[in-house]
């Protein structure tokens, strides 16, 4: 299959890396093997149908969806025909962490392992963010003063519109609760979780750290996510077991110490429990896509 595309690419001149990139894709051949990439990726699927698998979950989805992933979070998409743009950002150009209070995009399109990574994009918001795309083009094909602040502009609206898309599509996903001093207690659980989960398995140590009760961010949490906190910190770290032993070479013990189990054998129990197979087994027969190869 030829591969035609549009490439617009920003390159950081320190280390010769992708900075920014927007692509024009007529075909899913660039994302039909395992993505781990080293920078975010948000994917419009403009035309076509198809199935994605993200973190060991797998999505059906239309036209005119459009995909979120995170620095290294796994991905890969199965179609016959897809036709759309992807915008292509490392953290070094535009880091979302930092300006976590202008897009509210963190948790919402991305590091959000609790709802789906998609949001459909309706007629309305359709003109708007090609609009954007079609600006970000121009200035990447005709660099002028101020390109770097112009660049990251149009993409704290891009991300913004998406993010305001999503919210209304998942409400839960930036879920306001009544009587909590923190009106985003359950998004700060999940940005501490995020944070901390490779150090920090209790669910009390959370609480303190979002200054609630145990007991009041426990009912919270099973209220809104039907999970206890000790069930999210456990989803979150099977997850990133998953990646790494499929993804790397790395030996169970290695991984294990990585995400805060000294003791091996405490870590494969751990593992076990919660997959129903060891990590080892896990590598050998199931792995990311190899059910299905």
């Amino acid at each position: 299959m030829d591969k035609k595309k549009s490439s617009f690419t920003l390159v950081n001149p320190q280390n010769g890396n992708l900075a920014f990139k927007i692509l024009e894709f007529d075909n899913g051949s660039y994302f039909d093997h395992i993505q781990r990439n080293n920078y975010y990726s948000l994917i419009w699927v403009m035309e076509g149908s198809g199935k994605v698998k993200s973190d060991f979950t797998e999505y059906e989805f239309n036209k005119d969806t459009l995909f979120a992933f995170s620095p290294y979070q796994p991905f890969m998409f199965e179609v016959d025909k897809m036709k759309g743009v992807a915008i292509h950002f490392h953290s070094d150009f535009f880091c979302i962490h930092k300006h976590q209070t202008e897009v509210a995009c963190n948790g919402v399109l991305f590091n959000n392992i609790y709802q789906p990574p998609f949001t459909l994009i309706g007629e309305s918001s359709r003109a708007t963010l090609l609009m954007l795309i079609e600006q970000m083009k121009s200035e990447l094909i005709k660099a002028a003063l101020a390109q770097y602040e112009i660049l990251v502009s149009y993409l704290k609206i891009f991300l913004i519109t998406s993010s305001r898309l999503k919210t209304e599509q998942q409400p839960e996903s930036l879920e306001l609760v009544s009587g909590v001093n923190e009106p985003f207690v359950l998004q700060h659980l999940k940005e501490a979780i995020e944070k901390d989960y490779k150090r920090n398995h209790s669910a009390g140590a959370y609480a303190e750290v979002l200054n609630i009760s145990a007991k009041a961010l426990a009912k919270i949490t099973k209220s809104y996510f039907n999970k206890t906190i000790t069930e999210l910190i456990s989803e979150r770290i099977i997850i990133e077991a998953k990646r790494e032993l499929y993804l790397t070479k790395k030996t169970v013990k290695e991984i294990a110490y990585e995400l805060g189990y000294e003791d091996e054998h405490y870590f494969s129990r751990f593992f076990k429990k919660n997959t129903d197979i060891s990590p080892q087994v896990y590598r050998e027969t199931v792995g990311f896509g190899r059910g299905t190869a």
